[in-house]
């Protein structure tokens, strides 16, 4: 499965990974309290652990998706794109999440690029499943990195199922309603129970320890 990402893609992930965590750690940052240099690494490395999964498996999600329909499939990074998430994390503290994205060599129909599109949020769906134990087992960086985890992976499955734009809800929803239905819905709810007092609170004691 590895042979067929070539290295010029290799680069791409590891480029759109390398800033999208940079962002989701400026998203995470107290300015009020600056954090020493070995607390600020430490921090980008719990985003770059918990977005790299959820950001990777999600391209990976849609190339192979693509590939088993007999699509060849390839994740380009968009560097515009890449300075946006960055810039807009630090000013605003919102981080979107479009890096760049997995270009289909071929014309899949209606339900196969609905279909390979719905495989991305799907995907980091289950990661929050995955995720959700650890924000509760424990504390300190254990809690954080669930914490992140699923609070992060409920994000980009929500913001990629917005019907707008080149993103995967505007496609899914093209093919199958119920399914835009359900997926969105679902993201949407992760996101919020994410964002409950528990969760926030594991996040920022999490924080606190570093």
């Amino acid at each position: 499965m590895l042979e067929r990402i070539p290295p010029r893609e290799w680069r791409d992930l590891a480029l759109a990974w390398f800033a999208i965590s940079i962002a989701f750690t400026l998203l995470y940052l107290d300015l009020e309290s600056p954090l020493s240099v070995s607390e600020y690494f430490l921090l980008f490395a719990v985003s770059a652990v918990t977005v790299g999964i959820g950001f990777v498996a999600h391209e990976m999600a849609h190339k192979f998706t693509a590939m088993k329909y007999g699509f060849w499939a390839e994740f380009r990074k968009d560097n515009l794109m890449l300075l946006v998430a960055v810039v807009m994390a630090a000013l605003v503290h919102v981080v979107f999440a479009a890096p760049g994205a997995t270009m289909i060599a071929g014309s899949p129909t209606r339900e196969q690029n609905g279909r390979i599109s719905a495989a991305g949020p799907f995907v980091n769906l289950l990661l929050c499943i995955l995720f959700l134990p650890m924000a509760f087992l424990g504390g300190g960086i254990l809690a954080l990195i669930g914490s992140f985890g699923w609070q992060i992976n409920a994000m980009l499955a929500a913001f990629n199922m917005l019907p707008v734009g080149p993103l995967d809800g505007k496609k899914v929803l093209a093919w199958s309603i119920p399914v835009f239905l359900a997926l969105i819905a679902v993201s949407f709810v992760l996101v919020a129970l994410s964002l409950s007092p528990g969760i926030m609170g594991a996040i920022t004691a999490g924080l606190s320890s570093l």
